[in-house]
């Protein structure tokens, strides 16, 4: 049992931090009594994935449960800019007096990845896609984590009703990973539909923690993502022959190579930024010069400014050297980019700060670290954009096996992390750091 520090000043006791620490072993033991059915639905939901669009069982589990604890909830919330698309999104509201509203944020979604983790409860799913191919289905990004820690939030906030005064919206979003989910749920109204919201809140798992601690960060946490397709168009002959022709194979090579220099020339090097060609497409045949070459790329950038000047570095290299090579201005590249941008996520200051205070206060200060931006994408930024604009955070959770995890750090071996088939967090002190951390973040900016 842990006691507060008295201190004796001219006959006076006083309690060092004694509520603080009243508060978190308290928490502690209402986590404690639930660990056992929050584990138990992590492996149910992991081990019966759903595809993005598809999170119909898990919407309804998460639904159940919402209704259970006394929430306000509805289900199928949403419209895709897809018709005929069925939305899953769940949003639960429970009322508390005066007070701000705090919307937390759970995804729902699996990958079509084959699980390869060797997990007594590893998921054996297999679907065909509309094209009738077969692919595998895995949590792989830990949105099954997330809904378990979404649940024991639920619950303890629905037990520590006395500690706070407000509004809680919790949030089911379908199609996180083909960034869909968030948008789908605002086009419905989210933010006019429901109580407005002064915060919104969310968490993301991983293996660059360890389990027992989390990460916070304040500005841009998450970079924005951009698909570019570039067709390089030439002319096309015999491979014998290539005078006669304008080879869009050797222009986009140059270009694949050339691009390389954005990152490294162009940019501020204390700001992270990534271009990567993902895909070459050309040609049929040994001996015959294609008519275009397509090259395929994921863009990554940290803000708004930052990611105009590498799209405008993008199309002046490619039509430059297409340019250099003799392609007429009428067989320049096309340049497009996919519609599903997704911006930077920027955690807001203020909000970030408070939020890291609630986390020491339920987890201790020593599980609370500063964590590094990283180059991964998802739509929970879309939130801060609609109106109001509310302020937004999300904090790192570790998933990772401490032990594994130590070792990893100082032999520099490969851990997997989220998008990998072997990715397998520690359920139960993941859930338990996770549900703790959860709760003290919406205590801390709705307490009385």
């Amino acid at each position: 049992m842990k006691y507060s520090l008295v201190v004796l000043l001219g006959g006076l006791a006083v309690f060092s931090g004694a509520k603080p620490l009243l508060a978190q072993n308290d928490l502690d033991q209402r986590v404690g009594k639930e660990m056992d059915s929050l584990v138990a639905t992590y492996k149910h939901l992991h081990e019966n994935p759903e595809l993005s669009t598809e999170e119909k069982e898990s919407s309804a589990l998460i639904a159940v449960e919402l209704r259970k604890l006394g929430y306000d909830v509805t289900d199928h919330f949403g419209r895709y800019d897809s018709p005929g698309v069925v939305s899953y999104g769940i949003v639960g509201v429970l009322r508390n007096g005066p007070g701000p509203a705090v919307y937390v944020r759970t995804d729902m979604d699996a990958l079509p990845i084959v699980e390869n983790t060797g997990l007594p409860y590893a998921s054996h799913v297999r679907v065909k896609r509309a094209d009738g191919a077969e692919v595998g289905v895995m949590h792989a990004c830990g949105h099954d984590i997330h809904m378990s820690v979404f649940i024991g939030t639920a619950r303890m906030l629905a037990q520590l009703k006395n500690q706070w005064s407000g509004t809680v919206v919790l949030i089911g979003q379908p199609a996180e990973e083909t960034v869909g989910g968030a948008r789908a749920m605002l086009n419905a109204g989210l933010f006019t539909k429901f109580p407005k919201p002064d915060y919104v809140l969310a968490l993301h798992d991983g293996s660059d923690l360890p389990a027992g601690k989390v990460g916070w960060h304040e500005g841009s946490i998450l970079a924005g993502a951009d698909s570019v397709d570039i067709t390089v168009r030439g002319y096309g002959g015999h491979g014998a022959a290539p005078q006669a022709g304008k080879d869009p194979i050797v222009i986009a090579s140059e270009i694949v190579v050339a691009l390389q220099t954005i990152v490294s020339r162009e940019m501020d090097p204390q700001v992270p930024t990534v271009v990567t060609v993902g895909s070459f497409h050309a040609g049929t045949k040994h001996n015959i010069i294609p008519d275009e070459a397509h090259l395929q790329l994921t863009v990554r950038t940290m803000n708004p400014a930052q990611r105009e000047k590498v799209l405008a570095a993008i199309a002046r290299i490619t039509n430059g050297i297409a340019a250099a090579a003799g392609v007429p201005a009428d067989r320049a590249p096309i340049i497009s980019i996919a519609a599903d941008h997704v911006p930077a996520t920027i955690n807001n200051p203020e909000l970030t700060r408070r939020v890291a205070l609630g986390l020491e206060r339920s987890l201790g200060k020593e599980n609370v670290l500063p964590a590094e931006p990283a180059m991964a994408s998802e739509d929970f930024s879309l939130y801060a954009l609609e109106d109001p604009k509310p302020p937004i955070c999300m904090f790192h959770l570790g998933a990772a096996d401490p032990a594994k995890w130590q070792a990893a750090k100082q032999n520099g071996t490969r851990l997997p992390g989220p998008h990998s088939a072997e990715f397998a967090p520690v359920p139960e002190p993941t859930i338990r750091t996770g549900v703790k951390a959860m709760t003290g973040a919406v205590l801390e900016v709705l307490k009385k």
